[in-house]
């Protein structure tokens, strides 16, 4: 979005002040500013065309790359234009029809109605594009990530309200729900997962991450069918057609044993509405796109997402579970446990739950990114103290901090992407991402000065909306918690450890970035690898309150390995910028402030090689596209 104000070629009292002049009003001239709106954001984005030619390969990118422009050119002007109206005009909840009848309607702004249809147009992760691309020889996981990542600048919300948690539905219903439901679950997501019907009923008042503590209960109808009873407080993409919902069996266990997962849909099986009231819509800080609600369940119709259900199904106890009921719930012995038939279900569900944990770690990366554009964008465009932002050494060290933060989120997410995802990859994502989403957006209103907190300008919104990445899918205390499940139960850490020591291994050391680097992330692993023996031997209340410092450790070493590798594949022959050493400027630089040993005085001391070398950071960063 290019601003140019007509006024602001109309002479205006305060021009003729004293002290005004030409030259001064060069400073508020708003015909020089454009923002990130209006602008291909995948043109624009360097790192991310690194990404893809990292994981697509030069063949694959080339069948690719039509595609993922004409995806940043709607995403960084169609979609990101209309977030902002949204943001003003929001979805609202008619209740009652002119007759009184409860209809629960929940009526959506024209600006997101717009922006759905495009984007389920040009969907990179539905049934036809993923077939379009294997067939190209193009892996679509790494295409679906980009196209999330770039929705994810425009607005978090509006990947909400597709349906996260679509995959999660789906997996369930064909696993374990009767064949007749299946189908029509099927014909919900015939355009893929983000397709706007999914949504999750597992918050009540007692809170979301307290399992154990649910009252929604679940009371058995017939051999495959389930009613359910109960208020869910919170439940975004409240007007989907397709639910999951934690409950308890009627007569069954108290506490997390006794949690089972349902399948609840608008409609039920002879048609007719469901038992799904919409008491309110939330009136939240951010992400206004998708609506979230009350609920109240009464006698809805519902079938019970676990093994021996409806007599069919996988044993979905293989996994490994990241919620708080995975620990409890993983025997998936119908028989055995007759009062509580959703314990395999639940396991299935808890695992499958890293992956939304990686969707909202992704959608930390996209607002950390786009909060780096716009604040380049201002930088560029604001003088201050006879010059441009842009070159006054304290904001030079902001924006370089930014940069390398941004970069190694991104390097951990993208890489939660790939087949042979870690175990504790998705909660460490989360973990690091979703702090950085809010904390880059900040910066970015600061950056901005006064103007930032303006909601006219974009960073405003950013920052309400950023707030939540942390509480969606479990807040840091859950996942350092299930960090805690998956080092005890599974030993994953060995397997992150070794991840490492391959990154460090292959990387190379030929210039001094690249020997810092890679010393500091086998230095750091090291360091892990005592930590965690450390925090092995605590009495058990003292481990648990060391969980946090452990968990950003082991973040800190794996977005190290992250950029080791990006900077292995940079020196690679036909990488782009192959030779250029910029990612191992920005695996060092990460490295010096997250795994070195803490010194004040060497920050004050040594070499600024970030206000040395900025212009090539910044330049790899963001590329200065017109609209």
């Amino acid at each position: 979005m290019t601003v140019r104000s007509v006024e602001s070629a109309i002479p205006e009292p305060a021009d003729h002040l004293p002290f005004g002049s030409r030259e001064r009003a060069r400073r508020y001239d708003t015909g020089r500013y454009q923002g990130a709106v209006g602008r291909n954001w995948y043109d624009t984005d360097p790192t991310l065309q690194f990404l893809m030619h990292m994981q697509l390969g030069a063949d694959g990118l080339a069948w690719a790359l039509p595609h993922l422009r004409r995806v940043g050119a709607l995403m960084g002007g169609p979609v990101a234009t209309r977030a902002e109206e949204t943001d003003r005009n929001p979805p609202r909840l008619e209740r009652y029809d002119r007759w009184g009848h409860e209809v629960g309607r929940v009526v959506l702004p024209a600006s997101l109605i717009a922006s759905q249809t495009d984007l389920l147009a040009d969907n990179f992760t539905g049934p036809a594009f993923v077939e379009q691309a294997r067939r190209a020889g193009a892996d679509p996981v790494p295409l679906g990530a980009a196209w999330t990542y770039l929705l994810d600048q425009a607005e978090i919300g509006m990947t909400c309200a597709l349906g996260t948690g679509g995959d999660m539905v789906v997996r369930m219903a064909e696993a374990f729900a009767p064949a007749d439901v299946r189908d029509r679950v099927r014909s919900l997501f015939e355009s893929g997962d983000l397709s706007g019907e999914a949504a999750q009923m597992f918050t009540e008042r007692t809170g979301g991450s307290d399992l154990g503590s649910l009252e929604t209960t679940a009371t058995r109808t017939g051999a495959d069918s389930w009613r359910l009873d109960g208020l869910k407080w919170f439940v975004s993409n409240v007007h989907a057609s397709a639910f999951v919902a934690l409950a308890k069996i009627e007569g069954g266990l108290d506490g997390i044993a006794g949690v089972a997962p349902f399948l609840v849909l608008a409609e039920r099986r002879d048609g007719s509405r469901n038992g799904i009231r919409i008491r309110r819509l939330k009136d939240k800080l951010g992400t206004r796109a998708v609506p979230s609600g009350e609920v109240e369940l009464v006698g809805a119709e519902a079938f019970l997402l676990a093994p021996g259900a409806t007599g069919a199904g996988e044993d979905a106890t293989d996994g490994s579970g990241s919620g708080e009921g995975s620990s409890t719930a993983g025997a998936g012995n119908l028989g055995a446990e007759a009062r509580n038939p959703g314990a395999g279900g639940l396991a299935r569900l808890m695992r499958l739950t890293n992956g939304a944990r990686l969707a909202i770690a992704m959608m930390g990366v996209g607002c950390a990114r786009r909060s780096l554009v716009e604040s380049i964008c201002f930088a560029r465009s604001r003088d201050a103290f006879d010059a441009a932002l842009i070159d006054q050494p304290l904001v030079q060290r902001k924006l370089a901090e930014m940069i390398v933060d941004v970069e190694a989120a991104q390097a951990m997410v993208f890489d939660g992407y790939r087949g042979e995802r870690l175990r504790l990859g998705a909660p460490l994502a989360k973990l690091r991402a979703s702090r950085l989403g809010i904390a880059a957006a900040s910066d970015a209103i600061e950056l901005h000065g006064g103007n930032g907190y303006i909601e006219d300008w974009p960073v405003a919104r950013i920052f309400r909306d950023a707030q939540v990445n942390p509480v969606w899918e479990g807040p840091d205390n859950i996942l350092c918690l299930d960090v805690r499940r998956a080092m005890v139960k599974e030993q994953a850490h060995e397997a992150l450890f070794a991840r490492v020591a391959d990154a460090v291994d292959a990387a190379p050391a030929c210039e001094p970035e690249e020997r810092t680097a890679r010393e500091l992330v086998a230095a750091g692993l090291d360091r892990a690898r005592r930590a965690v023996r450390l925090w092995s031997g605590l009495e058990p209340q003292v481990a648990e309150a060391r969980l946090y410092p452990l968990a950003q450790l082991l973040a800190d070493v794996y977005a190290g390995a992250t950029l080791l590798e990006q900077v292995t594949h940079q020196r690679a022959a036909g990488s782009p910028a192959a030779g250029s050493g910029r990612k191992a400027l920005v695996a060092s630089l990460y490295a010096r402030r997250h795994l070195a040993s803490p010194d004040p005085l060497a920050a004050i001391g040594d070499e600024p090689t970030d206000l040395l070398r900025f212009k090539e950071l910044c330049d790899g960063a963001f590329i200065d596209t017109p609209a």
